[in-house]
Formats: C-alpha cells, structure tokens, sequence
C-alpha cells in the first residue's frame, strides 16, 4: 500500500489543482442557491471531459513527452493557439485561487496584516517551495495536502448530515434566467477543472517518469483515475455542504475575498457549532493553498515548454522567469480587483468553459493520431464519449452565448 501511495503523484496533482475554486466556491454556492438540483450538471461534465483529461497522463505515459509536444506534431498553429490561450488565461486564474487562498488565510490565522500583505506571503511561500524543491517537493508535499483535505471535507459533510432535521429535495433543476445560466457555464467551466489542466497534467507524468522508472501507462491511468474520483466526490460533498448549511438561508455571497471567507467559515460554524471551526478552516485553506501552489507551478512550467519548442531552443532558466512573471502578474492583477472576487472568478471560469472545445478536439485528435502507439489509442467506448463530449462542450457554450448578452 504504501508503495502504490509513492508511486501515485501527478494524478493527486491534478486533483490539487482542481479542487479549488470549483469546489469551495463554486459547489458552495451551486448548493446554497440550488439545493442538490445542479449534481446533473456536476456528474454531467464530469462524465464528458473524463475522457480529454485522462489523454493526458496517457500520451505522456505511452510517449516519453508532453501534450505541448503532441500539439506541435500537430502543427505549429495548434502550439501558438495554446500559447495564445494560456497567456491570456493564466494571470486571470492565478489571481482567481490566490484571492480566495489570502480572503482564507485573513479569516483563519488573523487580520493583522492586510488581504494584499497576506497574497504577497502567500505567493511568497509557493514560490520558495517550487523553485528550491522543485517537483520531488511538490510531489510528496500534495499527498500530504490530498490526504488532509479528503478526510476534513468527509467529516465535515458526516457531521452537517447527522445535524440536519429537515428533509432535502433530490429534484434536479435547469436554469432559465440568464443569471442563473452564467452561473451554470462558470460552475461547469472549472468542473473538476479547466481543460487546459490536461496539458499540466502530462507534465507533471514526464517529470514523474524521470524519477520514477516504475511508472509505467497504466501506473500513469490508475493515478489519474484515482485523483479524478476523489474531485468528483468532494465536488459532491461541498455542493451538500453547500445544501446542508446555506440552502434557503437567504444569506448571499460577498464579492469580497476577505468578507466571502468570514461568510463562508461563519455559516458552517454557525450551523455546525464552534468548535467545527478548526475541521471546516482546515478543509477551506488546504483546498485553497493546494490550487494556488500547483497553478503557480503548472503554467509556467507549460509556458517555459511552449516557447522552447515554439523556438527550437532550451532555456535553463526559463522555468524561472515565467513563475517571476506569473507571480508579478497576479500581485498587480490583485490589488485592481480585490474587492472583486465574485467577478473575476466568474470571468476566469466562463472563459475556460467558452475554450474547452479546442483543448478537446486536439487532445482527442493527438491520442487518436499516428503520434501515439496504436496499443494506447482509445477503446470504442472512449471515442463514443469523446464525441459525446465534444458535442456537449459546443453545445452549452453556444446555448450559453446565444442566451447571455455578453
């Protein structure tokens, strides 16, 4: 047991990264203004980006290289559009989680300094972890984070159970205001995660690989599967908690990182009683702080490989300088829009929604191609619901930008 624990890794990773804003903020508010009457749209989008996720670790594990090198295969163009994507994204995304990571931190260890104070220390400290212990670091430390969370978030969902009286609706809802509807794209666009986590995910399989000559494809599928299903499942238990402990209480979300984080610890202490403080601050920051630290890894280390083979040069010191630029960026980005979390968190996530399509189409066109060895293309069932999931993805986002007046 304690083997297959050291041999999982970038699959945690993953998980990491996509419990965050998806889950404490997102599922939250999806089962304070909902009820249970969104769980279609959690396991809906869940079912149909599996697939695009999954091509990830697998291609890496099969070929020895990234989706980034996949897509350049596929041709230039298909790199730039990812590289055009991504820089216009990552500070949007990075601010998005560090906001609420700093608005938690505020809340739990005390406001003697700042929300901005609290960002700086914070990206401080993410910065220092990956550029002096780079992956192996960040590897052991996530198991350490994952494991924390996952039993946090589980009894804090046993004990709102065990105190809730009142019956809950099952009865599944479609919104139809063009409010409600926004919310339901940015709700789906970052669950479990933004598709573009995909590419994270394959190089963190690469570096794996380097460490680890035992991680074999399938090794690099059960680690994914196992970090997919733990998102699911705790998507599910913040949407209940969500339910539980908001859900008719009239209270609403404050745009404001620090004032969301005391709503937020103050309506399950209040519901649960005070002494769940310690369980529900634990669940709430280490979601958060595991999301700031693998996004302020993942996309400069995509950005780093994306301008080497863009290039057709190597840089030592590449990694460096985007983690320096992204961190910059997002303390700039922080100090314009601090007071407004909800809407930058809501344009970071329908904007991930709006750009799934094109990170599906190329990861199933690579998996699918001649680039990756016939013995790991998809089965039948994987290009059913790979085309199922491409058809929905187009779907809702035009049904989104025919229905919103953007």
């Amino acid at each position: 047991m304690n083997l297959r624990l050291r041999q999982l890794g970038p699959g945690l990773l993953f998980a990491g990264a996509a419990i965050g804003v998806s889950h404490l903020v997102q599922s939250t508010r999806a089962g304070a203004d909902f009820g249970l009457g969104l769980i279609w749209a959690l396991l809906l989008v869940n079912l149909f980006k599996y697939p695009f996720f999954q091509f990830g670790p697998r291609y890496a594990s099969a070929t020895g290289e990234s989706l980034l090198d996949g897509y350049k295969r596929l041709g230039k163009g298909v790199l730039i559009a990812y590289y055009i994507l991504t820089f216009a994204t990552m500070f949007t995304i990075q601010t998005a989680v560090t906001i609420v990571t700093a608005g938690l931190a505020s809340t739990l260890f005390g406001d003697f300094v700042s929300i901005e104070v609290w960002t700086i220390i914070i990206l401080g400290i993410c910065l220092s972890l990956l550029i002096y212990g780079r992956y192996k670091l960040l590897d052991n430390l996530i198991k350490i984070i994952i494991i924390t969370l996952t039993i946090s978030t589980i009894l804090a969902v046993c004990v709102a159970l065990f105190k809730h009286e009142s019956a809950v609706s099952l009865q599944q809802v479609l919104p139809a205001d063009p409010i409600a509807i926004a919310f339901l794209i940015a709700f789906m666009g970052w669950m479990p995660a933004p598709l573009d986590i995909s590419v994270w995910h394959s190089l963190w399989t690469v570096e794996k690989q380097k460490e680890s000559k035992v991680f074999t494809t399938n090794t690099a599928l059960f680690d994914f599967n196992i970090g997919y299903i733990g998102t699911i499942v705790l998507g599910i238990g913040f949407v209940v908690l969500g339910t539980l402990v908001m859900f008719s209480s009239g209270e609403t979300f404050s745009p404001s990182a620090g004032v969301f984080s005391n709503q937020l610890i103050e309506m399950y202490t209040k519901s649960l009683g005070n002494w769940s403080y310690v369980i529900i601050g634990i669940a709430a920051f280490t979601t958060m702080f595991s999301t700031t630290l693998t996004t302020l890894d993942a996309s400069p280390r995509a950005m780093h490989r994306t301008t080497e083979l863009l290039f057709n040069r190597s840089s030592k010191n590449g990694y460096f300088g985007w983690i320096t630029l992204l961190t910059i960026g997002t303390v700039i980005i922080f100090f314009f829009f601090a007071s407004e979390m909800g809407l930058l968190i809501e344009i970071a996530t329908i904007l991930s929604f709006l750009t799934a399509p094109f990170y599906a189409i190329i990861n199933y066109k690579l998996i699918s191609s001649r680039h990756t060895p016939k013995v790991w293309q998809p089965s039948l069932i994987m290009h059913i619901l790979s085309w199922l999931g491409i058809l929905f993805l187009i779907g809702f986002s035009i049904w989104f930008l025919t229905t919103i007046e953007l």
